[in-house]
């Protein structure tokens, strides 16, 4: 049985900002890239490493919005007219199995009750692992090496 779903960002929100120009994205503090490796651009709405030569934003995204020590934002990739993934229940996309990943636990206060760090082939196991746990509410997944948030998780 899968008991947990992948949450992808929405591209709406992202949208407007890729017809900003270079100094109006250094206001916000986002930049304009172009992906020359793959992998190693994950967008987090289409849940995928973008293709050498395709343009993203860096920007800062607060992905922790809770009222809790937890609190917290960091840099995240959008690939321009990037189509939201929508996982089936269980499925890790390759963005994922790919990497080190950090799973983080949280309970319906936001307050972080569990966490690990394993191997991307190893992702699914652990957050089988974590939702036992019936006080975690959801799971965040962060790339562990260079820190960023990679996507929510939630109970299928």
């Amino acid at each position: 049985m899968n008991t947990f779903r992948l949450s992808a960002l929405p591209h709406e929100p992202f949208a407007p900002l890729f017809e900003l120009s270079n100094s109006e994205l250094e206001k916000i503090g986002a930049k304009r890239v172009i992906a020359d490796e793959c992998p190693g651009f994950p967008c987090r709405v289409s849940l995928r490493d973008a293709e050498v030569g395709e343009e993203l934003l860096l920007l800062p995204y607060q992905h922790q919005r809770a009222e809790s020590p937890y609190r917290a934002s960091g840099p995240i990739f959008v690939r321009r007219n990037a189509n939201q993934a929508t996982p089936e229940p269980g499925e890790l996309p390759d963005y994922v199995t790919r990497r080190l990943i950090s799973v983080r636990a949280y309970d319906s206060r936001d307050m972080m009750i569990g966490a690990d760090v394993c191997d991307g082939s190893a992702v699914a196991a652990e957050i089988t692992r974590q939702f036992a746990d019936q006080r975690v509410a959801y799971i965040h997944l962060h790339n562990a090496r260079p820190g960023c948030f990679s996507c929510r998780v939630n109970r299928a």
